[in-house]
C-alpha cells in the first residue's frame, strides 16, 4: 500500500516538472519570437517605390542586350508619377450647386439701369462670378486656382479673362496659365452669363506682353520673336545657384561624383544612378555637385548614335530640384575650389576625400570631416557605375529622392497647350510599334494587332465615334493612322510641331540655355510628352493588354 502511494507521488511529481518545462519554452519561445519581430520592425525600411529591389535592376543595367528582357523607352516616368498626390474626391453636382451659391451670394445683381440697356463693363466683378461659374461646369477635371480682373475682349459684348489652374491628373503641384474670351450675356433677374466661351488661349488681351528674349548676357544675341500660340512661363527659374564667398565655400561640406560609365546610357539608367548620388548626399548631409551636361543615348536619336552636350535642364525641372536638395552646379564648384586654394597656403588647402571604389560604403563616410568627399569611378563597366554605391547594405539607409526629380516645366507646358487645345476633352491610344513589331521572335502578333484595319476595328469597342482621339506612338510613318480618320478626331505629336518650330517660347527659351544654338526637340523629349498627354486622356488605351495578345517584355513573359 504504501509503495503504490510512493509511485502515485512520484508520477505527479513527474507530471508537474513537466508541464513547468513545457510553460517555460513556451514563454521563451514567445519571448524569442516578440524580440525577433522587434529587431525587423526598427531596421526595416521599404525600398524605392518605383524600382522595388535594387539587384533586379543591377542585373537589367549591366547585363547584355540579348536577353529577351528589352527596356520599354516609350514610357517615361520621374518622379511627379511615382510620388502620388492627396487624392481628391470626384465633383458632384451638389458640390458645383453649392460653390455657384456662395459665387452668388457674394454679389448683387447688376444695377437696373446697367441691366435695362445691356450695357457690359468687363471690370464690374459680377463678370468674374458669371465665368467662374461657368467654368466650374465647363471644366470638372481642372482645378481653378487665382484669376485675373477681365479685360475687354474684340466685342462690346466680350471679355478676356486668365487664371491659373492645373489639371487633376497632374501629379506635381505646378501650375499652368490660360486664358480665354468670353461672350457675355443679361439674364433674365439682370445676372451676368456666359452665351459663349473661346477655345484654349482665345483671350489674348488678357495675355501678358513680354520683351524681345536676349542672349545670356542680354546684349548681341536677338533670338525670334515669342509665338502668340505659347505664353512666357515666368515662373521657370533655371539660373545656376552660387556658393557666394569664399567663405561659403570652404564652410560647405560636398559629395562630388566624377563621371562614370553612366554616361550616355538610357535615360532610366541615369536616373537610377543619378539619385543613388543624391540620395547619399542627402544621407551624408552634403550638398551634392551636379555636372549639368549630359549624353543621350542612341536609342532616342533618329541617327542612332549618342549626342553628347545635352543640358539636364532640357529634361528635367531644375527649379524644383534646387527646392528639394541642396545641390550645386559642377563648374562653379570647381572655379571655387580653384580659387581657394589658388589664394590660400598649402596648409590651408581643402581638405578632400578620394574614394576610388563603390565598395566604400556611405555608412562607413558618414562622420567624415573632409570638405569634399570624392567618389572616383575609373574601374572598367559595370563596376563604375555609380548606382552601385546604393546596392548590399547601403539600400538599407540611402533612399533615392523621387520626389526631387520632376520633368521640364517647359516640356510640361507644351503637354498643357497640346491638352488645351483639345479643351481637355479627349480619349488616348498608346501604339508601340518601331523595333518590337518587327521583332517576331519576341512579339508575333504585334505588328498584325497593331496595323490600321486592326486598330480601327478594336477602337470601335473602346472609344466612342467622333471623339478627340490623340494617338502616342513611336511610328515614323503620320499617315499610318489616316483610316481612324473616318471615325475620330485623330491628333499625333507631330500636328503640334510648331510649339516646339524656330517661333516657340520653347525654342527661344532652350536657345538661351545653349548660348543662343537651336536645340533639337530629341526623341526622349517627344516620348516625355506623348506620354503625359497619353495619361491625360479621359479613355486610354495600352498596345499591351488591350490591343494585342503579346507580352510587354517578349514571349512568355506575361
Amino acid at each position: 500500500m504504501n509503495h503504490s502511494n510512493s509511485t502515485t507521488n512520484t508520477t505527479e511529481a513527474i507530471g508537474q516538472n513537466l508541464i513547468k518545462l513545457i510553460s517555460n519554452i513556451c514563454f521563451s519561445f514567445f519571448v524569442f519570437s516578440v524580440l525577433i519581430f522587434t529587431v525587423i520592425a526598427i531596421t526595416y525600411q521599404p525600398p524605392d517605390p518605383w524600382l522595388q529591389s535594387a539587384p533586379p535592376f543591377t542585373q537589367l543595367f549591366t547585363q547584355s542586350q540579348n536577353a529577351t528582357f528589352h527596356v520599354d523607352t516609350s514610357i517615361i516616368k520621374t518622379g511627379e508619377d511615382i510620388t502620388l498626390p492627396p487624392q481628391r474626391a470626384p465633383v458632384t453636382e451638389l458640390q458645383i450647386q453649392i460653390t455657384e451659391d456662395k459665387i452668388d451670394n457674394s454679389t448683387s445683381p447688376i444695377p437696373s439701369a446697367a441691366c435695362a440697356s445691356g450695357t457690359l463693363n468687363c471690370s464690374d466683378p459680377r463678370v468674374l462670378v458669371a465665368v467662374q461659374r461657368f467654368n466650374l461646369r465647363a471644366f470638372r477635371f481642372i482645378v481653378f486656382f487665382e484669376y485675373q480682373r477681365p479685360v475687354n475682349g474684340s466685342g462690346s459684348d466680350e471679355c478676356d479673362v486668365a487664371w491659373r489652374f492645373r489639371n487633376k491628373k497632374e501629379k506635381s503641384w505646378r501650375k499652368y496659365r490660360d486664358f480665354r474670351r468670353f461672350k457675355i450675356g443679361i439674364t433674365d433677374d439682370c445676372r451676368y452669363k456666359v452665351v459663349h466661351a473661346g477655345g484654349w488661349h482665345s483671350g489674348l488681351n488678357a495675355r501678358r506682353n513680354f520683351p524681345r528674349a536676349t542672349g545670356a548676357g542680354g546684349k548681341g544675341k536677338n533670338f525670334p520673336r515669342i509665338s502668340n500660340n505659347l505664353n512666357r512661363d515666368d515662373e521657370i527659374n533655371d539660373t545656376i545657384p552660387s556658393l557666394g564667398s569664399q567663405v561659403n565655400f570652404r564652410n560647405g561640406k560636398y559629395l562630388y561624383y566624377s563621371r562614370g560609365g553612366d554616361y550616355c546610357k538610357g535615360m532610366n539608367h541615369y536616373m537610377w544612378s543619378f539619385l543613388c548620388g543624391l540620395g547619399e548626399a542627402m544621407y551624408l548631409n552634403r550638398t551634392f555637385v551636379i555636372d549639368l551636361s549630359m549624353c543621350l543615348a542612341a536609342t532616342y536619336n533618329p541617327s542612332n548614335k549618342d549626342v553628347e552636350g545635352k543640358d539636364f535642364r532640357y529634361y528635367f525641372d531644375f527649379e524644383h530640384l534646387k527646392e528639394e536638395a541642396s545641390i550645386v552646379e559642377e563648374g562653379e564648384f570647381l572655379r571655387d575650389w580653384k580659387k581657394w586654394d589658388k589664394n590660400h597656403p598649402k596648409k590651408r588647402k581643402v581638405p578632400v576625400k578620394k574614394v576610388v571604389t563603390h565598395k566604400v560604403t556611405p555608412m562607413q563616410l558618414k562622420k567624415d570631416k573632409s570638405t569634399i568627399i570624392w567618389r572616383q569611378f575609373d574601374a572598367p563597366e559595370p563596376e563604375n557605375y555609380w548606382f552601385r554605391v546604393c546596392e548590399g547594405q547601403a539600400a538599407k539607409h540611402v533612399q533615392r529622392p523621387w520626389h526631387a526629380l520632376w520633368k521640364s516645366k517647359r516640356l510640361m507646358n507644351i503637354v498643357t497647350e497640346i491638352s488645351g487645345r483639345m479643351d481637355w476633352d479627349f480619349d488616348a491610344v498608346h501604339v508601340i510599334r518601331g523595333e518590337k513589331a518587327e521583332r517576331k521572335d519576341l512579339w508575333p502578333h504585334l505588328d498584325s494587332d497593331t496595323s490600321p484595319d486592326a486598330l480601327v476595328e478594336k477602337l470601335k469597342r473602346m472609344v466612342q465615334p467622333w471623339r478627340n482621339l490623340y494617338i502616342a506612338t513611336n511610328e515614323p510613318f503620320y499617315n499610318y493612322f489616316d483610316k481612324l480618320r473616318s471615325n475620330y478626331k485623330v491628333h499625333l505629336l507631330d500636328d503640334y510641331n510648331e510649339l516646339w518650330g524656330n517661333t516657340s517660347e520653347w525654342y527661344n527659351e532652350t536657345s538661351l540655355l545653349n548660348n543662343g544654338k537651336p536645340v533639337e526637340f530629341d526623341g526622349y523629349m517627344r516620348v516625355a510628352v506623348d506620354t503625359e498627354v497619353f495619361y491625360r486622356g479621359k479613355t486610354r488605351v495600352e498596345t499591351f493588354y488591350n490591343l494585342t495578345q503579346d507580352c510587354k517584355d517578349g514571349v512568355n513573359t506575361c
